[in-house]
């Protein structure tokens, strides 16, 4: 009888796969199926990490070896460095254009868009995203957001410098510095369009959650990863169009005469004609996306390393409702944080006490997370896979990271180390490199599912263990530089005697900074390498319970040949016995959601 059931759904599926020859273009260039648009965001994501990160080592060189000679320099930097001596102006165009890429095109799109994309219909049950169109031109639009970015590095007059927080005058008048002039413009430009493609997936991701859910899939069966892209989706949605006000005011700051960001200003002695702007606005409206942005990157991080820990620990997930409390604690508490970049800005004190109290607030459902991954960790049977390695290095990060959080969130002790280096370990630790790790799981986990074939093991640990002792090489020496008070965003401190002690512990950081980056060529190595090459991968290698481990390995656009799978439990039911002490299905530690609970065992999820 259930053949005869099954037949109409199964042909209907094969029409609905087959109906028109898929040619090369709208296979792998315009595709509406999420999981080619997921791996299109991810490889963008990667080659424009190349870049953010070569920036990176530039400027390091130039501040490990201030004012010397570097052939590197000249060969990539031309113009800009005469003689292999790069001008102060490159600098901090590398520094803004830096920031840029690695915040908003490496780890927003590297993470949300990757696995938001190719996790969320997999995992909830579904045929693919509520709009193939919309997740297509979500794509197209970062796309041609990165190449403008690109592009404003090859400007006459040099990339926007002005920061990546683009603070007015600066970014606000034209003829105030080279990096105010075009290349600005098209740094707001290429923002614009970024800012349309990350509404038009997280729009697709909410309605894809809400809606398309699979039968017996209720929100409390969802694994912690969707709730994780959820809640960063609706976060995205409320903080991006602020973001996009403040760069349509600053065009019209630049363009039009207008002066929302602009108060009396003199220019080589001249008066300009702007009054009655304020540049702390912009401030405001830059830190209301800035903050939860934050969040935006690590959230996804975060989902990740609950998916990868509970698998490779072989445990169910410790306290699965406080975990999801806690993301939705999150992300209500980081809009309501921003002020905390602004303690400096001449904020009332009393505003700046209220914004302490918040921002040591979120630490609270912070906290709830590491100590939940650790619980589920303890007395785990640990699979230490390269992603299980790196989801550990994330917990690590995220406290030591988190930690310092709590000193720069507390007005007082913020103003003695605004600005300074500490600011710059802070933020990398906890958002840069527990993103990337978050980033880095989720490929070494995902992988076999995006391409049908498993990544090499051994370069995995390489790829770790270097990173591991490079990162924190890099960030932990600096909280120190910080509070010995040296300045970031300085070209050189050469002019400072005081600074001279210093130069010994910068020279130590860039040694790690340019060894950290070049164990990236292992991973990018093993990336494309496996692609083609890899161990080709079983339908359920890490023996998980989700969903998107009961499609075929062999990609359809659909997902699933015949009838959705019907979901009866939670995610995370490992090492699961019943009431006679054995393992519910004989022989297997874990039980996928697809199998109907029995008579003897209880549900642990309640």
């Amino acid at each position: 009888m259930s053949a005869v059931v099954n037949a109409p759904a199964h042909d209907h599926h094969e029409d609905h796969g087959h109906h028109h020859k898929q040619t090369f273009i709208s296979k792998y260039i315009f595709s509406f199926d999420h999981k080619m648009v997921a791996k299109q965001f991810l490889i963008t994501g990667l080659l424009m990490g190349i870049v953010g990160i070569g920036m990176s080592i530039l400027f390091r060189i130039q501040l490990a070896w201030p004012e010397q000679s570097f052939a590197i320099f000249e060969a990539l930097l031309g113009k800009w460095a005469p003689d292999g001596v790069m001008t102060p102006n490159i600098y901090l165009a590398l520094v803004t254009i830096h920031g840029t890429i690695m915040v908003f095109f490496v780890l927003t799109a590297g993470l949300s868009g990757t696995f938001s994309n190719l996790l969320i219909p997999l995992q909830i049950g579904a045929r693919d995203m509520a709009s193939g169109f919309m997740n297509m031109l979500s794509y197209w639009l970062f796309f041609i957001a990165c190449v403008i970015m690109l592009c404003s590095l090859f400007v006459e007059a040099g990339p926007a410098s002005s920061g990546w927080t683009i603070y007015p005058p600066l970014s606000a008048l034209p003829q105030a510095i080279g990096g105010s002039g075009m290349g600005m413009t098209l740094w707001l430009v290429s923002m614009a369009l970024f800012i349309a493609s990350q509404l038009l997936g997280g729009i697709n991701y909410i309605v894809t959650v809400i809606n398309l859910r699979t039968k017996g899939m209720s929100m409390t069966r969802l694994p912690l990863t969707i709730w994780a892209f959820f809640v960063t989706a609706i976060l995205g949605l409320v903080s991006f169009p602020v973001l996009l006000s403040a760069a349509l005011l600053l065009i019209m700051d630049r363009s039009f005469g207008t002066s929302f960001f602009l108060s009396d200003i003199f220019l080589d002695g001249e008066v300009l004609s702007h009054h009655g702007g304020s540049p702390v606005l912009f401030e405001h409206l830059f830190w209301f996306l800035g903050h939860p942005e934050v969040y935006i990157v690590i959230l996804p991080a975060l989902g990740i390393t609950s998916e990868v820990v509970a698998t490779n620990s072989r445990k169910p997930i410790f306290g699965y409702r406080a975990m999801i409390a806690s993301i939705l604690a999150i992300g209500f508490l980081s809009t309501i944080v921003w002020g905390h970049h602004m303690f400096v800005s001449g904020m009332n004190p009393f505003l700046g006490s209220v914004f302490t109290f918040t921002t040591l607030l979120i630490a609270i459902p912070s906290a709830v997370k590491a100590f939940n991954y650790i619980t589920t960790l303890w007395k785990g049977n640990l699979q230490m896979n390269p992603g299980m390695l790196f989801s550990i290095g994330l917990v690590s990060t995220f406290i030591t990271g988190g930690l310092t959080g709590i000193i720069l969130g507390d007005s007082t002790l913020d103003i003695n180390v605004h600005d300074t280096y500490f600011v710059v370990a802070h933020f990398h630790l906890v958002m840069g490199i527990s993103a990337l790790y978050g980033l880095f799981a989720g490929v070494y986990h995902w992988f076999p599912k995006m391409f049908g074939r498993m990544m090499n093991k051994n370069l995995g640990y390489i790829h770790f263990w270097v990173t591991a002792v490079g990162a924190y090489g890099v960030f932990f020496p600096m909280h120190f530089l910080g509070m010995a008070g040296l300045p970031r965003r300085y070209y050189t401190n050469t002019y400072f005697p005081y600074f001279d002690d210093l130069a010994d512990i910068n020279v130590i950081v860039t040694v790690c900074a340019i060894v950290t980056a070049l164990v990236q060529i292992v991973f990018i190595y093993n990336f494309f390498s496996s692609m083609f090459y890899g161990k080709k991968a079983t339908m359920n290698p890490w023996k998980s319970n989700t969903l998107e481990w009961t499609t075929p390995v062999e990609h359809i656009h659909g997902n699933w040949p015949g009838e959705l799978p019907v979901v009866y439990r939670w995610a995370y039911d490992y090492s699961k016995t019943n009431a006679d002490g054995e393992y519910v299905i004989k022989g297997q530690d874990y039980v996928p959601q697809t199998v109907p609970m029995q008579e003897n065992e209880e549900d642990l999820h309640h």
